[in-house]
């Protein structure tokens, strides 16, 4: 058997997945020689061996070159298993060429536990069940790539829930959970995963099959004596140092994560070695199935607010609240709470959660804590969507505590130490002392109840002069923690960046012990080396080194981040908020939530785009074909700008890709046609009536879309009769307040009744409008399609008509009635142009239409409707615009409900290209169409984007209109009715 190595080979093979069909992507990589024979080798013997998928591209190794942690590792390949024996199978394969294995669940780990050089092992896309549920036992059988809320859900209709629950459960594993022994906001009431966990099979990487539980461990059936040597040399190992592990660990600690849980094989503590195993981060063994702990879950809950001076001071409070007995009790201050949160007075606030059977004996166990706390402020919550806004501030804390309020970038490593929770307060002032002796800056924030707090730090760690600062930092904080009787890690694990700190918590005899354990185990040291036993430094691997040191060129101005694209691609720090696939209220990411595939998630994209940066695994710099695969299902809904806690744009970056990526290049006919649309439905304009007979001729309509590159599914949209611009001449109201309706392309030459019926509503409300004395444009297609030179033409044109307007009113509002020309207007109007001081005043003058009424006619009165409303939010206006308006708007006028959150999918020029259409039409679906479905047949079918209309009535049949239309066709009847 060949030793394992840190294998690193950028050789690709074509991917195929058994389950998925062969994909067979290759290209790529310098890989050369010895490597290259290996990952070759590996590869087919693992393709041979292996039913799941068995994925060696460049794309594969480049998505998993990162966690959520500061760390980077290029693996071989990736396998997806189908189940146990794919495992072993795997195990069997790499053991024989001497190849390392890690595995990986939602790749949320954040001390880089789940990066590897060997092959990763992706749990989250085939061994992602739910096995078993048994709710009288109140246990359940899981697989390790079951999402959490998966298994929330799955047990929810019995009353039940899994405890544990990581800010991450929409997207973190059941594996990872039990890797890393995550813990969440309510361990205070269930504990740790170790907690509750009752068995674990696990296979090492010899190939020894083990079932884990308490009290006793068994191997297969049929007793493989292998697994008899390895249980009897364990528990040799704990009886020979009984008491080194008696009175090796700090105590008074519920968040005790760091190192390997040894004293949980002592007698008294019932030799559990599916707890030992908890927290191990996959170093001695691979998980491949899980019984776990159920809890109750309580009938109705309560949420009480207290505010305080600091943090410190509520961490002295959160303590003394911990015989009240709460779910939990969290805690954050005010830099990390968004303006207007409507929180208790203070400047942070612990956030105490009770429960009971009813609600009102969940709000009086509330009340029973504020009576008892000594804030400065304080309130109890119980309305459902309240209280889940609040969760949201502080799970999106992972993300936003990335900026420092200064705007610097800021990092995990240490992210989770914890202490003795009456300790907290005291700790919480030497770390905030020991940050400002070396000169940086963090936010605390987290679990306060169990003397855990997260933080990330603006450490220099792109300089060399700065990661040397950092290794002093790191090693100052670990003597802090444990002069404090702290763990090193307190949820998220040690991985690489703080394994090699633990000798100072644990002493170097403790640490040796550690480390026989896993030579029992893993003797070949197969499974995830570099973790935990024999670290890795805690300085080495760091992400950021392959980044370019100089800003790269380019298109866009990045005000965010400094100018630099590289580290506009460093703010996705891997939290992947971008994976959940639960619906819900925001947006991102369309793509992912239809297909599944970390490619197409904004996380992923991301990633290949720094690995396109590092030129490394994927080479070709901007001409790379894996980036511009991946970016191709990107909708450029720009959901990921406001949904990403860190504010990632993915469209930006698309668009920014594209512009190099086709420079000098033959585009995809597309492009042309539907990139370049506003000038081609001008020269069209006059021949509307001739253009929209030829295009009911089937043939020619045919031949038109394959010339054009649209998906034959789509019906060529037809040409107004008459441009908004020909028919408002001489028809515009006046008044005392003057606005400018800007006709976009969709308004000028698609739908001009949506232009006529804001001018009607705009006049009602008493507000004249006026057009601009000549064309203008967002530049909307052209920046989608990355057509950014001739973007930056047509923009400044537009603001060279526009420019005599606002210079003689700055406060000339304009009003533009497409979402996604609003959006362009205020976002890459300025970001395309930032130099010019046009384009900033005209950004700030753009107003949507619910927006100038409410802003400029607040006295108006809308007709009243009285009936319900269904349709879609445009991405649009979620991510940029914002919708708050809108809702107000709809409210006075009697038009009740919520619209659809995600994406209609059609998404502008993405949903009638080749080849996208199916992807379309599963994004509709995923929240759209049912919601239209479901909805009575008197509902007002509302969509305020030219492109969600279209897409309504192509898949629905229902025309769908822009809300000035509705309050429009109201006006007028208004005469009569009264």
């Amino acid at each position: 058997m060949a030793e394992p190595r840190s294998a690193r080979s950028d050789a690709n093979q074509g991917r195929g997945d058994r389950g998925r069909g062969d994909r067979g992507r290759g290209g790529g990589g310098r890989g050369g020689g010895a490597d290259a024979e290996l990952s070759a080798a590996l590869g087919a013997d693992l393709r041979a061996a292996v039913r799941g998928g068995v994925d060696f591209s460049t794309t594969a190794r480049a998505l998993t070159t990162m966690d959520a942690s500061n760390y980077r590792r290029v693996p071989l390949g990736v396998v997806a298993p189908l189940d146990a024996a794919d495992v072993a199978a795997t195990l069997e394969a790499c053991r024989t060429h001497g190849v390392p294995v890690v595995a990986r669940g939602g790749g949320t780990s954040i001390a880089g536990q789940a990066t590897g050089t060997g092959v990763v092992l992706d749990f989250g896309r085939h061994m992602n069940a739910v096995v078993e549920v048994d709710a009288a036992a109140r246990t359940a059988v899981v697989q390790p790539g079951v999402v959490l809320d998966v298994l929330r859900d799955a047990v929810a209709p019995h009353g039940l829930t899994f405890g544990p629950d990581p800010s991450t459960h929409a997207r973190c594993t059941l594996g990872g959970m039990i890797g890393n022994n995550a813990c969440g906001s309510h361990s205070v009431a269930w504990g740790t995963t170790a907690d509750n966990v009752r068995e674990a099979s696990v296979v090492t990487y010899g190939g020894v099959r083990l079932r884990l539980g308490r009290g006793r461990s068994d191997g297969d059936p049929g007793a493989d004596p292998r697994a008899r040597a390895l249980l009897a040399a364990t528990h040799d190992l704990v009886a020979d140092h009984l008491a080194l592990l008696r009175t090796g660990y700090p105590t008074g600690l519920p968040r005790r994560i760091s190192g390997y849980a040894l004293d949980a094989l002592l007698p008294e503590n019932g030799v559990d070695l599916a707890r030992a195993f908890c927290g191990t981060e996959g170093t001695l063994g691979v998980l491949t199935e899980a019984t776990v702990r159920l809890v109750e879950a309580p009938r109705a809950r309560a949420l009480a607010v207290l505010g305080y001076p600091d943090e410190t001071a509520a961490a002295d409070a959160a303590a003394g609240l911990l015989p009240h007995a709460p779910l939990t009790v969290e805690g954050m201050a005010d830099d990390l709470v968004p303006p207007g949160h409507g929180l208790p007075r203070g400047r942070a606030w612990l956030f105490v959660e009770t429960g009971g059977d009813t609600p009102a004996e969940a709000r009086a166990h509330a009340g029973a804590i504020v009576r008892a706390a000594d804030a400065l402020g304080a309130a109890v919550v119980t309305d459902a969507a309240q209280m889940r806004a609040l969760w949201r501030v502080r799970e999106d804390a992972a993300g936003t505590a990335t900026r420092t309020p200064a705007g610097a970038e800021a990092w995990p490593g240490w992210e989770d130490c914890a202490v003795p929770p009456a300790r907290l307060g005291a700790y919480l002032r030497d770390f905030r002392a020991l940050l400002a002796d070396h000169g940086l800056h963090g936010t605390p924030y987290g679990h306060f109840g169990d003397g855990c707090i997260h933080v990330r730090i603006d450490a220099d760690l792109i300089t060399e002069a700065g990661v040397r600062a950092y290794r002093r930092f790191s090693e100052d904080v670990a003597a802090l923690v444990v002069a404090h009787g702290g763990s090193l890690s307190g949820e998220h694990g040690d991985g690489q960046a703080r394994a090699e700190l633990l000798p100072r918590m644990y002493g170097p005899e403790l640490v040796a012990l550690f480390g026989r354990f896993k030579d029992l185990w893993d003797p070949a040291g197969g499974l995830n080396p570099g973790m935990l036993v024999r670290p890795a430094p805690l300085d080495a691997n760091l992400r950021f080194a392959v980044l370019p040191k100089e800003p790269v060129d380019v298109a866009f101005g990045y005000p965010h981040d400094g100018g630099d694209f590289a580290a506009a691609v460093r703010r996705c720090v891997g939290v992947a908020k971008c994976r959940e696939t639960t619906p819900g209220p925001g947006v991102m990411c369309p793509s992912f939530r239809v297909t599944g595939e970390e490619e197409h998630s904004t996380r992923g994209r991301a990633r290949l785009l720094h690995e396109m940066l590092a030129g490394e695994v994927v080479q070709g710099g901007w001409r790379s074909t894996e980036v511009r695969d991946a970016l191709d299902l990107c909708l450029s809904c720009k959901g990921c700008r406001s949904d990403c806690p860190v504010g990632v744009d993915m469209a930006t970056y698309k668009a920014e890709f594209l512009h190099h990526h086709y420079r000098g290049r033959l585009r995809p006919a597309a492009h042309y046609a539907l990139g370049r649309l506003p000038q081609w439905l001008r020269a069209a304009a006059p021949l509307a009536p001739a253009v929209n007979a030829l295009a009911r001729v089937r043939p020619l309509a045919a031949l038109a879309k394959r010339a054009a590159g649209i998906a034959p599914q789509r019906a060529l949209p037809p040409l107004a009769p008459v441009t908004f611009r020909r028919w408002a001449r001489g028809r515009l109201p006046g008044g005392e307040r003057m606005t400018v309706l800007w006709p976009d392309t969709f308004t000028e030459h698609l739908s001009p009744q949506v232009g006529r019926a804001a001018t009607r509503v705009l006049g009602a409300a008493g507000l004249g409008t006026v057009l601009p004395p000549d064309r203008v444009c967002c530049g909307l297609t052209y920046v989608t399609t990355g057509q950014l030179d001739r973007a930056r033409t047509v923009l400044r044109r537009t603001l060279d008509t526009m420019a005599p307007l606002l210079a003689a009113d700055p406060q000339l509002p304009i009003v533009v009635l497409e979402p996604s020309c609003a959006a362009a207007l205020r976002t890459d109007l300025p970001e395309l142009l930032p130099a010019d001081p046009r384009a900033a005043r005209l950004a700030a003058s753009v107003r949507t239409f619910a927006e100038t009424l409410e802003e400029y006619a607040p006295e108006w009165t809308p007709p009243v409707l009285d009936r319900p409303a269904v349709g879609q939010t445009h991405c649009h206006q979620h991510a940029v615009l914002g919708t708050a308006p809108d809702h107000r708007l709809r409210a006075r006028a009697g038009l009740h409900g919520d619209l659809s959150g995600g994406c209609c999918g059609l998404a502008g020029n993405f949903g009638f290209e080749r080849g996208h259409y199916e992807v379309s039409v599963a994004c509709a679906e995923e929240q759209l169409l049912p919601s239209v479905r479901s909805a009575p047949p008197e509902a007002e079918l509302l969509a305020d984007g030219y492109s969600c209309r279209t897409q309504l009535t192509h898949l629905t049949g229902r025309p769908a209109r822009h809300l000035a239309e509705v309050l429009a066709e109201a006006l007028a009847k208004r005469p009569a009715e009264g």
